[in-house]
Parts: structure tokens; sequence; C-alpha cells
């Protein structure tokens, strides 16, 4: 056997592990198998590794100290893609950005400041930068992990962390809108036509009315990944965009070799439902309601990245959040996101100049705790 040093942590609503670059092998061709083993694939069940079933509890993150100036930490996501042999970098993990900041400040990494110490880091999915703020406590002097804040989808409180994505924009095309139009008409194999807006903001996502695909936008993931005529259209959707977006040469290549980049969403007005543990999530709440599938399967939560995404199309002119919700009135600075396990609070700043339209951040509230660390045996 084989051993490294792990730590198991959860960042917002997904979970997985978290390794020091220097701690794994210095070829990059031998990190997949282990990070395979780590979580047991390509067994669905993952019965033989740390993995959940699901892709949210599937995360694998690598962390070391930058040496670029104003940036205290660079880190990689990887997405095990579950029932295959399969390790996926082509896009960040919002969730996992707020756990790698506390990481970094427990392991060491970073000069502590207290009350609240800034962590500066440079994710190398997407080449983007994000500051997040972690509060001290000031016995330790280190990451204080109790608090009273509570997000959707977790369980009890723990301390908040402000996740600031800088300059999201663009962060796998290199453009807000990669196909040059705030609305698009897709035509979909054996379907027709359908309106969707594509955008890449933190990742690249391409959203659709729920309406459109019948259904009313409240379903839960059970049921959602229970309809084979809903969740194949949905795949075709996102490999229509995915290929429009030059990721993929045809649907097949998108579904086989791209199932993590983009997202699919679809969205409704604001309505009442209940969330995953049976709770009411009213309309009033909200000002969007929302479903993204992520890797194959409703997110139980909302992807961080694809909430950043929302609330930018939200304010986005043309787009078709504002076709079907509006324009956001006079002085909104929010999007509130209902989600299957509640509600997300996002805070998009835009700023519009002239026909262009720039995203400065996108910040949204999360928690994270380290779970367990470690040694993770590997076979040989």
């Amino acid at each position: 056997m084989r051993t490294f040093k792990t730590v198991f942590m959860r960042g917002g609503t997904s979970k997985g592990c978290m390794f020091h670059k220097e701690d794994l092998p210095a070829d990059r061709a031998e990190w997949d198998p282990i990070f395979l083993q780590a979580m047991g694939c390509p067994d669905p069940k993952q019965i033989d590794g740390l993995g959940g079933t699901v892709s949210s509890n599937n995360k694998i993150v690598i962390v070391w100290k930058s040496e670029e100036e104003n940036v205290d930490i660079e880190y990689l996501v990887g997405q095990v893609i579950v029932g295959k042999e399969q390790v996926d970098y082509k896009s960040n993990c919002g969730n996992m950005t707020a756990a790698t900041a506390p990481f970094a400040v427990e392991e060491g990494m970073v000069p502590i400041t207290e009350p609240i110490t800034t962590v500066r880091m440079k994710n190398m999915n997407t080449g983007k930068y994000i500051n997040v703020t972690v509060p001290i406590d000031p016995e330790t002097h280190t990451f204080a992990q109790d608090g009273d804040c509570h997000i959707a989808g977790v369980d009890g409180t723990a301390a908040e962390l402000k996740v600031d994505f800088l300059n999201p924009a663009g962060s796998k095309t290199g453009m807000l809108l990669p196909t040059g139009h705030a609305l698009d008409v897709l035509e979909i194999p054996g379907y027709g036509e359908i309106e969707a807006t594509i955008l890449d903001v933190s990742n690249p996502i391409v959203l659709v009315r729920a309406e459109d695909i019948g259904m009313k936008g409240t379903e839960l993931p059970e049921e959602i990944n229970g309809n084979k005529e809903v969740s194949d259209l949905l795949e075709k959707i996102r490999g229509t965009a995915c290929v429009k977006m030059g990721f993929a040469k045809d649907l097949k290549d998108a579904t086989d070799n791209q199932p993590a980049v983009p997202k699919v969403g679809f969205f409704t007005t604001p309505k009442s439902f209940r969330d995953i543990e049976g709770g009411s999530v009213t309309e009033e709440e909200m000002d969007i309601c929302a479903r993204v599938i992520s890797v194959f399967k409703c997110h139980k939560a909302c992807p961080l990245t694809s909430a950043s995404a929302i609330a930018v199309a939200a304010f986005l002119d043309g787009s078709l959040l504002q076709k079907v919700l509006g324009a956001p009135k006079d002085g909104q600075e929010t999007v509130r996101i209902g989600h299957p396990s509640g509600v997300m609070t996002m805070y998009p700043t835009i700023v519009k100049d002239g026909d262009e339209v720039k995203v400065p951040g996108v910040a949204v509230q999360r928690t994270a705790r380290r779970i367990m660390d470690g040694t993770l045996y590997i076979r040989n």
C-alpha cells in the first residue's frame, strides 16, 4: 500500500479530499489513479472509497503556496465522475473554494490577521481570482469553526465565510457570453427549438425555462433524476450548448468527454415548494426558483459557481431570465435563488459600460468544516 496525507472537508454543500501538492507525486499522470481509488471509482456505489455517490461529494482539491504577487494560495479542483474512471479538471467548485481558504489557514499556509484573515486565492482550473474572508478564533489563533451562520442544505450553524469571486466572467471561454448573445435559440435533436441563455461566470452554464421542458421548476432531485425523458432532454440541451461553445464536436463527445462543462439548469418564477427535508420554502423568500444538473444528476442545492452565473443572468439585459422574470428592481443588489435545499443569496456586482457588461465580482455567504484528517491508503 502507498500512503498519502489528506484532509476530508465540507465546503458549502460539497465535500471531498484536500491534498498538499507537495504530498502528491511530481508526475501529474500518477494523480488520477490515486483520486479514483480515494473515492472508490469506477464502482457507482463507491463502497471501497470515500465518495458519496453524487458529484457534490466527490471533490478533490490540490493546494499549494503561490509565488504570484498578491496571491497567497493556488488550488486545483478535480471532479471525480461517479461510476467512471475519470477525473475532470475543467471547472472550479465554488463550494470547495470555501473549504480551501480555512484549510490554508489551519495548515499554516498564510499569515494570520485577527479577527479576520482574507485569503487571496487563484483557481488553476479557470485562472480566476477569489478572496475569502476567514474568521479567526482569538484563543487558538486559527480558523474559528463555530458560529451562527446557517446555509441551506447544511444542518446546524458554523462560522461565516464570505467568498468573493473576482472578475469571474469568461472562466473557460474568455467571454461573459460565449455565443455573443444574451438569448439563444438552440436546435435540439428530436425535440426542436428551445430558448436558452448561455453564459460563462465562474463556470459555463446553459439555462432554460422549466415550462419549456415540461417541468414546474419546483421538482426535487429524486423526481428529476427519475424522469428519464427530461434527463435525456437536459443532456441534449447541455450537449448542444457544449458543441456551440466549442468544447465538444458532437453530443456523444459532450456526454463522454465533457460531462462537467457546461452545467445545465432550468428555472421559473418564484414558487413555493417543500425542500428535500420537507421544510417550507415560500415564493416570498426568493427572486428565482432554479434547479441545476451537475454530471447527469440534479444537485441537492445549487452549485456555487452555477449560482454566480444565475445571479449575473438575472441582471443581464436581454437574457431569458429577464424575459421571464422582468428586470431587477431599482436599487436591487442581491439575487435570492430558491433551490432544492432552501434559498441562497448572491451578491453580483454588474457594471455597464455602454454596450459592454463587466462583472467585477460575485460574492456569497458559505460555511466549511474539517471533518477528518489522516492517512489515505492506495493499492500499488
